[in-house]
Protein backbone atom coordinates (compact mmCIF):
# COMPACT_ATOMS: atom_id res chain seq x y z
CA UNK A 1 0.00 0.00 0.00
CA UNK A 2 1.26 3.61 -1.23
CA UNK A 3 2.23 5.24 1.88
CA UNK A 4 -0.89 7.57 2.99
CA UNK A 5 -3.42 5.88 0.48
CA UNK A 6 -6.48 3.62 1.65
CA UNK A 7 -6.74 -0.19 0.82
CA UNK A 8 -8.37 -0.50 -2.15
CA UNK A 9 -8.92 3.28 -2.14
CA UNK A 10 -12.06 2.94 0.08
CA UNK A 11 -12.74 5.92 3.05
CA UNK A 12 -10.86 5.44 5.93
CA UNK A 13 -13.86 7.34 7.83
CA UNK A 14 -13.46 9.70 10.69
CA UNK A 15 -11.76 9.82 13.71
CA UNK A 16 -7.63 8.74 14.81
CA UNK A 17 -7.88 6.20 12.17
CA UNK A 18 -8.49 8.72 9.44
CA UNK A 19 -6.64 11.95 11.02
CA UNK A 20 -3.41 9.34 10.80
CA UNK A 21 -4.46 8.56 7.07
CA UNK A 22 -4.28 12.30 6.31
CA UNK A 23 -1.22 12.90 8.32
CA UNK A 24 0.53 9.86 6.14
CA UNK A 25 -1.10 11.45 2.96
CA UNK A 26 0.19 14.78 3.90
CA UNK A 27 3.99 13.80 4.38
CA UNK A 28 3.41 11.32 1.00
CA UNK A 29 2.51 14.71 -0.88
CA UNK A 30 4.86 16.58 0.62
CA UNK A 31 7.56 13.70 -0.66
CA UNK A 32 6.20 13.09 -4.14
CA UNK A 33 4.72 16.93 -4.58
CA UNK A 34 6.80 19.24 -2.72
CA UNK A 35 5.16 21.91 -0.25
CA UNK A 36 4.02 24.28 -3.56
CA UNK A 37 2.25 21.85 -5.40
CA UNK A 38 0.32 19.91 -2.49
CA UNK A 39 -2.92 20.37 -2.10
CA UNK A 40 -6.13 20.00 0.58
CA UNK A 41 -7.87 17.94 -2.41
CA UNK A 42 -4.55 16.01 -3.39
CA UNK A 43 -3.61 14.59 0.36
CA UNK A 44 -7.47 13.95 0.74
CA UNK A 45 -7.28 11.71 -2.23
CA UNK A 46 -4.29 10.45 -1.09
CA UNK A 47 -6.13 9.55 2.59
CA UNK A 48 -9.42 8.39 1.06
CA UNK A 49 -11.64 10.83 2.84
CA UNK A 50 -13.40 13.44 1.98
CA UNK A 51 -11.87 17.28 1.85
CA UNK A 52 -14.35 17.99 4.53
CA UNK A 53 -13.48 15.68 6.73
CA UNK A 54 -9.69 17.83 6.92
CA UNK A 55 -11.29 20.74 7.01
CA UNK A 56 -12.87 19.84 10.35
CA UNK A 57 -9.47 19.51 12.03
CA UNK A 58 -7.20 21.81 9.89
CA UNK A 59 -7.73 25.20 8.71
CA UNK A 60 -5.98 24.94 5.71
CA UNK A 61 -2.62 23.61 4.06
CA UNK A 62 -0.44 25.14 6.48
CA UNK A 63 -1.68 23.66 9.68
CA UNK A 64 -1.91 20.48 8.66
CA UNK A 65 1.56 20.42 6.97
CA UNK A 66 2.66 21.41 10.48
CA UNK A 67 0.63 19.33 12.23
CA UNK A 68 1.78 16.17 10.25
CA UNK A 69 5.57 17.40 10.61
CA UNK A 70 5.24 17.49 14.16
CA UNK A 71 3.65 14.14 14.56
CA UNK A 72 6.30 12.96 12.31
CA UNK A 73 8.91 13.78 14.44
CA UNK A 74 7.63 12.98 17.53
CA UNK A 75 7.20 9.18 16.48
CA UNK A 76 10.62 9.16 14.14
CA UNK A 77 12.85 10.75 17.37
CA UNK A 78 11.29 9.24 19.96
CA UNK A 79 12.51 10.74 23.86
CA UNK A 80 15.46 8.26 25.11
CA UNK A 81 15.72 7.48 29.05
CA UNK A 82 18.67 5.14 28.95
CA UNK A 83 19.55 7.31 32.29
CA UNK A 84 22.87 9.35 31.39
CA UNK A 85 22.65 12.22 29.86
CA UNK A 86 25.43 11.71 27.04
CA UNK A 87 23.56 8.25 25.71
CA UNK A 88 19.88 10.08 26.06
CA UNK A 89 21.41 12.81 23.46
CA UNK A 90 23.42 10.80 22.02
CA UNK A 91 20.49 8.76 20.71
CA UNK A 92 18.44 11.78 20.09
CA UNK A 93 21.22 13.27 17.63
CA UNK A 94 21.76 9.64 15.84
CA UNK A 95 17.82 9.52 15.35
CA UNK A 96 17.65 13.07 14.65
CA UNK A 97 20.16 12.18 11.49
CA UNK A 98 18.30 9.10 10.31
CA UNK A 99 15.10 10.89 10.75
CA UNK A 100 16.21 14.06 7.86
CA UNK A 101 18.38 11.96 5.44
CA UNK A 102 15.85 10.11 4.71
CA UNK A 103 12.96 10.67 1.74
CA UNK A 104 10.38 12.31 3.95
CA UNK A 105 13.21 14.46 6.19
CA UNK A 106 14.59 15.82 3.02
CA UNK A 107 10.84 16.45 2.34
CA UNK A 108 10.58 18.21 5.99
CA UNK A 109 13.68 20.44 4.68
CA UNK A 110 12.33 21.59 1.88
CA UNK A 111 9.02 22.45 3.50
CA UNK A 112 10.62 24.35 6.52
CA UNK A 113 14.00 25.83 4.77
CA UNK A 114 13.54 26.35 0.69
CA UNK A 115 11.93 29.11 -0.24
CA UNK A 116 8.45 27.68 0.71
CA UNK A 117 10.21 28.38 4.61
CA UNK A 118 9.81 32.07 3.45
CA UNK A 119 6.00 32.47 3.93
CA UNK A 120 4.70 33.56 6.98
CA UNK A 121 2.54 30.44 7.69
CA UNK A 122 5.37 28.07 6.70
CA UNK A 123 7.96 30.02 8.55
CA UNK A 124 5.35 29.92 11.85
CA UNK A 125 4.72 26.72 11.00
CA UNK A 126 8.81 25.43 11.42
CA UNK A 127 9.05 27.42 14.88
CA UNK A 128 5.94 25.13 16.52
CA UNK A 129 7.46 22.53 14.86
CA UNK A 130 10.78 23.21 17.19
CA UNK A 131 9.18 24.80 19.78
CA UNK A 132 7.16 20.97 20.09
CA UNK A 133 10.55 19.27 19.82
CA UNK A 134 12.09 21.20 22.53
CA UNK A 135 9.42 20.80 24.96
CA UNK A 136 8.79 17.08 24.34
CA UNK A 137 12.68 16.55 24.91
CA UNK A 138 12.84 18.67 27.93
CA UNK A 139 13.24 15.88 30.47
CA UNK A 140 16.26 14.71 28.80
CA UNK A 141 17.77 17.54 30.43
CA UNK A 142 15.65 17.63 33.72
CA UNK A 143 16.67 14.27 34.81
CA UNK A 144 20.01 14.94 33.69
CA UNK A 145 20.05 18.01 36.43
CA UNK A 146 19.11 16.16 38.60
CA UNK A 147 21.18 13.15 38.24
CA UNK A 148 24.03 16.01 38.80
CA UNK A 149 25.41 15.17 35.32
CA UNK A 150 24.59 18.74 34.10
CA UNK A 151 24.56 22.33 35.90
CA UNK A 152 21.68 23.10 37.69
CA UNK A 153 19.94 26.05 35.63
CA UNK A 154 21.14 24.26 32.15
CA UNK A 155 18.83 25.70 29.43
CA UNK A 156 17.24 23.27 27.77
CA UNK A 157 16.11 25.24 24.33
CA UNK A 158 19.77 26.45 24.06
CA UNK A 159 21.18 23.02 24.55
CA UNK A 160 19.15 21.43 21.72
CA UNK A 161 19.68 24.19 19.37
CA UNK A 162 23.51 23.61 20.32
CA UNK A 163 23.19 20.12 19.15
CA UNK A 164 21.23 20.12 16.16
CA UNK A 165 23.18 22.79 15.10
CA UNK A 166 26.55 21.11 13.34
CA UNK A 167 23.65 18.54 12.08
CA UNK A 168 21.54 21.20 10.19
CA UNK A 169 24.63 23.36 9.26
CA UNK A 170 25.91 19.97 6.83
CA UNK A 171 22.49 19.45 5.77
CA UNK A 172 21.57 22.83 4.94
CA UNK A 173 24.82 24.86 4.52
CA UNK A 174 27.61 22.40 4.30
CA UNK A 175 28.24 18.99 2.17
CA UNK A 176 24.91 17.72 2.99
CA UNK A 177 26.81 14.08 4.40
CA UNK A 178 25.81 13.43 7.83
CA UNK A 179 25.89 10.22 9.68
CA UNK A 180 27.25 8.55 13.17
CA UNK A 181 29.69 10.27 13.49
CA UNK A 182 28.50 14.07 12.40
CA UNK A 183 25.63 12.86 15.63
CA UNK A 184 28.25 12.11 18.15
CA UNK A 185 30.21 15.04 17.99
CA UNK A 186 27.57 17.08 17.82
CA UNK A 187 26.80 15.42 21.42
CA UNK A 188 30.41 16.14 22.59
CA UNK A 189 30.90 19.88 21.72
CA UNK A 190 27.02 20.41 23.74
CA UNK A 191 28.36 18.38 26.98
CA UNK A 192 31.27 20.15 26.81
CA UNK A 193 29.65 23.79 26.68
CA UNK A 194 26.51 22.68 29.24
CA UNK A 195 29.24 21.20 31.43
CA UNK A 196 31.12 24.47 31.60
CA UNK A 197 28.04 27.02 32.16
CA UNK A 198 27.50 28.15 28.54
CA UNK A 199 24.66 27.16 27.99
CA UNK A 200 22.76 28.23 30.97
CA UNK A 201 19.39 29.94 31.13
CA UNK A 202 19.46 33.47 30.33
CA UNK A 203 22.98 33.00 28.46
CA UNK A 204 20.79 34.00 24.53
CA UNK A 205 22.13 31.15 23.05
CA UNK A 206 18.67 30.03 21.62
CA UNK A 207 16.51 32.08 19.19
CA UNK A 208 14.47 34.75 19.61
CA UNK A 209 11.00 34.59 20.14
CA UNK A 210 10.87 30.67 20.33
CA UNK A 211 7.39 29.33 21.64
CA UNK A 212 9.86 27.11 24.00
CA UNK A 213 11.39 30.58 25.54
CA UNK A 214 7.96 31.40 27.39
CA UNK A 215 6.84 27.84 27.56
CA UNK A 216 3.82 28.47 25.58
CA UNK A 217 2.49 25.52 23.12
Amino acid sequence: MELGSSESGRPVGRGRKAQAAVRAATLAELVDRGFAELTIEGVAQRAGVHKTTIYRRWTDRESLVVDALAEHLATDIPIPDTGAVETDLRALARALVESMTGPVGRAVQTALFSDAGRLPEVAEGRRRVLADRFRRAEPVVVRAVERGELPVGTDHVALFETMAAPIYFRLLVGSGQVGVETADHAVRITLAAARAGALAQGSGVHVEGSEADSGQE
